[in-house]
């Protein structure tokens, strides 16, 4: 049989010849491969091209050049974002004379302003790569700049020029520049649509870190989805930071009666950060943090110099008012029940990855942590009726979470020895496990909503970080190594030498609960292999669920709908919503995108969610052949997923990537 390995190995050193080296000129590599410059070709990589052009503008308006932006979303997943900065060069560039610099940013990566000195002290777009990435992924573009009184105009598509730039008669408006796009469908798939209330959230997010820039959003009806996007609003934060906490967290009540909120500059000129945070019994907390206006969801290295400068500045405290129990708090127990704000502004961030999720730029979080401490040093000291109630508050979290400790190192009564169980499990209160419910969840996001969602009487949570190991093509070395799969056992309470014996199963049912996406679903093969290869009796057993999240929220007439695919969506549409004149549809991508609200109500509620069972045929040859089918997609023989694939891949015609 020809196998794939056959064909690849067919080629041999004598035929490998230049001819099979490939050269991409200009943004063809963008093209080709889309994930390494917007993380793939999904709906959040479709947003990241707005959020580029919207980085831009702003870096315009920290550099001092801009006060206000437009963003405006129009008809056929169209957007515009505009300026009232400088505008960007038109003149011929020195290097191309027979271009513009702006056709040379347009269509050459690493190419803008970014990289001279003094062009911008902190910037967003620090790769060279924005706007030029997103003239390779859209359809069409179309700049325009206005400067001293002149202005001009250049269309794009696909990441070539559609024409030579163009003077224009009459203005289009003062000053600045427009970018007018719309994301390429060969790329993202006709599916995938821009979504007014993400980028509408987005707009608010880049707002209150610059206090007093005003952003004009506008949208086009076609484009709602959800009901609180407004059509026209101008936002505006006067106070930045502080504003925006008040607005997030005004539903609880805070430990202290305003916001603690500050500004500094770092050592040496190196750069400034602002914060603002508060503390609250009734609320779980959150943390946003940013680094020239760019979100930063994973932390890195300023989150990590906030938070210490926090601990060590209350610990002094402690230690100067005598209260030695201050000696048992954390960071953690500083952070758990906060919400804070932090943005800082850097010259020369170094982020990981493209997508700049993560600030892990060397220096950043001693130098914060020097300056910081001795701000909240003063604070505290200060006033000592606020200070003693956030010493007070961190050490009863302090002591909530030893004797948490002390409660999950105790066995269950039902286990016959002692547990220490894994950190990030948010074990269920009951001792037996009648009713009770492990929900295995994607991702520390999803898992913290999760935590909020459940019933803590019954149902315990337990995140993984990303795809756990393929028990099917593991060593037996290997799979007793991997730190996840030690984590999960333990949760369990089951190991591979009593894998049978279900009486130390510490929960009724085990859930397995992932993102309604790709990646979600090979978590969850991954998953129910590991059971089905090495916990066989649990799953013949009925105690193996999947969770359903929804794919779609839709809302009108006062009534909100969940359905789980696009055949459900239609059907509510010509049924409960049929004659509704406004309907709101959102989409949801992952278990994070969901409040806990919604998540509780949608897939973790017992009366409201729906689970499916994983089951195994009846012991015989059922059962022989479902292993072997198992092992044929998940083992060692890459030749028997090939020959799956090629045999069943007509059966799939859009498969949602």
């Amino acid at each position: 049989m020809d196998t794939l390995f056959q064909r690849q190995a067919s080629k041999g050193a004598e035929d490998y010849t230049a001819d099979d080296i490939q050269v991409l000129e200009g943004l063809e590599p963008v093209r080709l491969r889309p994930g390494m410059y917007v993380g793939g070709t999904d709906e959040k990589a479709c947003h990241h091209l707005v959020s580029e052009i919207l980085d831009n503008a702003m870096d315009e308006v920290v550099a001092g050049h801009a006060t206000t932006i437009y963003v405006s979303l129009l008809p056929d997943n169209t957007v515009a974002i505009q300026d009232n900065g400088r505008g960007i060069p038109t003149d011929p560039h020195p290097k191309f004379p027979e271009k513009s610099a702006l056709e040379i940013i347009a269509t050459t990566l690493h190419a803008g302003g970014k990289f001279k000195a003094g062009a911008y002290e902190t910037a967003g777009g620090l790769h060279g790569v924005g706007l030029s990435v997103v003239n390779a992924l859209s359809e069409k573009m179309i700049v325009d700049v206005v400067r001293q009184k002149q202005g001009w105009q250049q269309s794009f598509s696909r990441g070539l020029p559609e024409d030579a730039l163009t003077p224009l008669e009459k203005l289009p408006f003062q000053r600045g520049t427009r970018i007018t796009f719309r994301p390429d469908p060969d790329i993202f798939g006709r599916a995938v649509q821009l979504s007014a209330q993400k980028i509408y959230q987005l707009v608010k997010s880049k707002a209150f870190l610059v206090k007093g820039v005003q952003i004009h959003w506008a949208c086009d009806p076609s484009f709602f989805q959800a009901s609180t996007c407004p059509e026209k609003e101008t936002i505006l934060y006067p106070n930045g930071l502080e504003d925006f906490l008040r607005l997030q967290t005004k539903s609880y009540k805070p430990l202290l009666e305003a916001p603690f909120s500050g500004a500094l500059a770092l050592p040496e000129g190196k750069g400034r950060f602002e914060w603002s945070v508060n503390w609250f019994q009734d609320y779980e907390g959150a943390a946003h943090s940013y680094c020239n206006t760019i979100p930063t969801p994973l932390g890195g290295v300023h989150e990590q110099g906030f938070r210490t400068a926090l601990l060590k500045a209350l610990r002094n405290y402690g230690e100067l008012t005598k209260n030695k129990k201050a000696g048992l708090i954390t960071g953690d127990d500083i952070v758990g029940r906060c919400y804070f704000l932090l943005s800082l502004f850097i010259p020369n961030p170094q982020f990981q990855g493209q997508t700049k999720e993560k600030l892990s730029t060397p220096g950043v979080a001693r130098a914060m942590e020097s300056v910081l401490k001795d701000y909240v040093d003063q604070w505290l000291v200060q006033d000592t009726e606020r200070a003693n109630a956030l010493l007070a508050f961190a050490i009863s979290r302090a002591e909530d979470r030893q004797r948490l400790k002390q409660f999950k190192e105790t066995q269950r009564k039902t286990a016959v020895q002692r547990l220490r169980l894994p950190g990030k499990l948010a074990d269920c209160a009951r001792q037996s496990n009648a009713d009770t419910e492990l929900f295995l969840v994607e991702g520390d996001s999803a898992g913290g909503s999760a935590k909020q969602a459940r019933d803590r009487e019954t149902q315990a949570v337990l995140p993984l970080r990303g795809k756990i190991l393929n028990v099917a093509n593991a060593t037996h070395e290997s799979l007793l190594q991997n730190q996840q799969i030690k984590d999960l056992m333990v949760a369990l309470g089951l190991d591979l030498a009593h894998a049978d014996d279900l009486q130390r199963l510490r929960y009724e049912k085990v859930v397995i609960m992932t993102d309604a996406d790709v990646d979600g679903a090979h978590i969850a093969a991954l998953l129910m292999t590991f059971f089905i290869q090495k916990f066989r009796a649990l799953v013949k057993a009925g105690r193996l669920y999947l969770a359903c999240p929804p794919l779609y929220r839709l809302s009108g007439g006062g009534h909100v709908h969940y359905v789980n695919s696009d055949a459900e969506k239609e059907a509510c549409l010509a049924g409960p919503l049929k004659g509704v004149k406004k309907i709101d549809i959102s989409r949801f991508k992952g278990l994070g995108e969901m409040s806990a609200k919604q998540l509780k109500e949608t897939t973790m509620d017992p009366k409201t969610r729906v689970l499916l069972q994983v089951a195994l045929p009846d012991e015989g040859e059922g059962t022989e052949s479902t292993m072997v089918f198992v092992d044929d997609l998940m083992g060692k023989n890459p030749e028997k997923r090939y020959q799956y694939i090629t045999q069943n891949a007509a059966l799939f015609q859009d498969v949602d990537i």
